[in-house]
């Protein structure tokens, strides 16, 4: 695949909000610091873990202007951009053009069922009003819809349409899409994903919440998939494993605010109605984060093997 801007480890921020709906300002800034000083590729606002969905316009504004802000172009930023509408979506966008960002992540809320073009019309409308690249995210355990192949096929064929996260599951129909693609878009790995697996085919990096709490983790792995050190890499895969386990287990911004509380950044709990972590869930997630902290402890000491 050519090189492309966006390659490396994503993290999707966590936001966090208080319960009556300000968003914690001062924590934000702090992870935004942490994870680029840890060496992260670029920053995710308003991914999955960052509970979109439950968020207001003006608090989504809010967070994108602070991690915009903090990370003062260190670091590529790539908001989320959500909606069941079209006109909505392009909002949004424009919105973000105003501020500059580095890419818009693309992602499509459905109540009445779509059929493949009216996906198409929703995803090439955010494309033809971004100023920037588009990531295109299929989540269909979330979503309720698949982003067909022959679908994000077209899509490839729009210019701002150069990167695609999939969170399917499905490795096999990513890898005929990455065979049919012929580097027309960049394939970030989710957590659905074995990160190493989606990189072996040619993938541009790993894109997920628990980035957060694993940065220089998941930055070594990247670097050694990078480096086509496919074995070092999937013995490095293998150890952090019991991160993405939790992180299916226990929810998306749970477990990662969870986890980020318990690394002494206090984000907050999960937007209401969101579940909450049970004591068990606390219990099970401190365990991991020993885990997480050996091997990175064992990264900086150059002792880490399988």
């Amino acid at each position: 695949m050519q090189d492309r801007k966006f390659a490396g480890i994503f993290p999707y921020l966590v936001s966090p909000v208080d319960e009556d709906g300000t968003v914690r300002e001062e924590v934000l800034r702090a992870l935004v610091d942490h994870l680029i000083d840890f060496g992260v590729h670029g920053l995710v606002p308003l991914g999955s873990t960052g509970e979109f969905f439950y968020l207001d316009w003006e608090q989504r504004k809010r967070i994108v202007e602070i991690v915009l802000d903090e990370t003062a172009g260190r670091v590529p930023v790539i908001p989320g951009v959500a909606s069941g509408s079209v006109n909505d979506a392009v909002h949004q966008v424009e919105y973000y053009n105003s501020l500059h960002v580095d890419g818009i992540l693309s992602v499509l809320n459905v109540y009445f069922p779509l059929g493949q073009n009216g996906i198409y019309t929703y995803f090439k409308a955010v494309a033809e009003a971004s100023e920037s690249p588009v990531v295109l995210y299929n989540n269909p355990k979330f979503t309720g819809f698949e982003i067909e192949n022959e679908t994000l096929l077209r899509l490839s064929e729009l210019p701002m349409v150069q990167y695609y996260k999939d969170a399917s599951a499905n490795t096999g129909r990513l890898f005929e899409l990455s065979n049919k693609l012929h580097g027309r878009m960049g394939i970030f790995s989710a957590s659905a994903h074995v990160p190493v697996f989606v990189m072996m085919m040619g993938g541009s990096g790993w894109m997920a919440g628990p980035a957060c709490v694993i940065p220089k983790q998941s930055v070594a792995l990247y670097e050694l998939c990078r480096d086509k050190k496919w074995d070092e890499a999937m013995a490095l895969q293998r150890k952090l494993w019991g991160i993405n386990s939790i992180f299916q287990k226990y929810g998306l911004a749970a477990c990662i605010k969870g986890a980020l509380t318990l690394q002494g950044f206090d984000v907050g709990e999960p937007v209401a109605p969101t579940k909450r972590l049970t004591p068990e869930g606390w219990e099970e997630i401190g365990k991991v984060l020993k885990e997480m902290k050996e091997i990175e402890e064992s990264l900086e000491n150059g002792t880490c093997k399988e």
